[in-house]
């Protein structure tokens, strides 16, 4: 029997809901490219329900507890004296999200002597260091394009919440004001900018088709060129580099993985290459642009606004200064946890554990390392190495 231990992040502060806003969800059959929905046997929840915090366990204790496995489930991640890093030495599988991910870097992989499968709640692995997970063999999977269009749907309204300056026109009525002219001093149309994305796999390509109908002109750079018919059916300029892309564009959405190359791609060299004003969103990770290089582009003017739903490490200190920052449109993670995706990526977690359990094949599209190297989404995503290192600053 298996030793599962399953990170999630803290319940509600008023406690696990009761009820929700809605009574449903709806029942989708296949992603946009027609891959299926994970399709486990069976699943033991209600989609539609919260549960990617621990009291909702992914839904996943009735069915691993009926077979015998141990199933831990803790929000406590941070320091040697977490339960974390108590149960990590003898658990075979870790179960993490991208949202309160617990980092396994090559130091934790050490200690987890019985570790075998590595699993993402959603997806996003680089919390792991694939390096170190290649060198022991440590199979790496995740539920490949389970909340891709959840982000997709983020990145669309935090570009409109930045260009139509909402954050600060909301707060003049919070604050009980009708300050029309501060509102409309930041606040234009998008229609006739030029959208640039760093990445176009199933996010970025999702933003791009979300956003074709506000009459943008659309600019995308990726290690791999879509099809010509893509490019046709969406006016699409490729560049071959992202240093080439950036100074052509008035907002860049970041849709690419954080891997080393990557890593700090956005730091005040290449945010001085944008034009003067233009916007920057990331829902990528917050690693790809350089913490105090968007701090200083916004204060100068450089940047007009910077819409980030990712921080490195995760969860961010309380004095982080994105949480400070002018013109800013910063959220704690939450594109690709809302209730919808939820029910994907817990069904894909439990279509995993089934795999495995039974020593079947996990799907390829869910793989990132297996034996012994990059592999399925993986192979085609990211480079070896890691890009853990600073991730014990996190907090609990």
């Amino acid at each position: 029997m298996a030793k599962i231990l399953c990170v999630l992040y803290k319940d509600p502060i008023n406690g696990y809901p009761t009820s929700y806003a809605r009574d449903d969800i709806p029942n989708l059959k296949h992603y946009p490219n027609r891959q299926t929905l994970p399709t486990p046997k069976a699943i033991d929840f209600q989609p539609g329900q919260l549960l990617g915090s621990v009291s909702g366990e992914l839904g996943l204790r009735e069915f691993l507890e009926a077979q015998g496995h141990t199933y831990v489930v803790t929000d406590d991640k941070e320091g040697p004296s977490s339960r974390f890093e108590k149960e990590l030495p003898d658990t075979d599988i870790v179960i993490s999200q991208p949202f309160w991910p617990a980092y396994l870097t090559a130091e934790r992989l050490m200690k987890a002597k019985k570790l075998k499968l590595a699993i993402t709640a959603g997806i996003g692995s680089d919390h792991v260091d694939l390096q170190a997970a290649i060198a022991k063999n440590i199979t790496v999977a995740e539920v490949t394009y389970s909340n891709s269009i959840s982000v997709a749907e983020h990145n669309v309204m935090v570009i409109l919440t930045l260009a139509r300056n909402y954050v600060s026109s909301y707060e003049w009525v919070i604050n009980k004001g009708w300050n029309i002219a501060d509102c409309a001093a930041r606040a234009y149309d998008i229609e006739g900018m030029t959208v640039g994305l760093v990445g176009a796999g199933r996010i970025g390509l999702a933003t791009m088709k979300r956003l074709k109908p506000f009459d943008v002109k659309l600019h995308y750079f990726d290690r791999h060129r879509l099809h010509d018919a893509v490019e046709q059916e969406l006016s699409l300029t490729y560049h071959s580099n992202v240093e080439s892309m950036v100074g052509h564009c008035d907002i860049i959405a970041i849709c690419c993985p954080l891997h080393p190359e990557t890593e700090h791609l956005f730091n005040t060299k290449m945010i001085s290459k944008m034009k003067r004003g233009a916007y920057l969103i990331n829902t990528a990770r917050g690693k790809i642009c350089e913490r105090d290089a968007v701090v200083n582009a916004l204060e100068s003017g450089q940047l007009a606004g910077y819409a980030g739903d990712v921080w490195f490490p995760q969860p961010a200190a309380k004095d982080h200064p994105w949480r400070t920052m002018p013109h800013h449109g910063m959220t704690p993670h939450v594109s690709g946890t809302t209730l919808s995706a939820q029910a994907r990526y817990a069904a894909g977690v439990r279509e995993i554990l089934e795999c495995y359990f039974e020593n079947c094949p996990i799907r390829n599209e869910y793989l990132i390392v297996d034996k012994g190297k990059l592999a399925g989404a993986g192979a085609h995503a990211y480079s070896a190495g890691s890009a853990t290192m600073g991730a014990e600053e996190a907090i609990a």
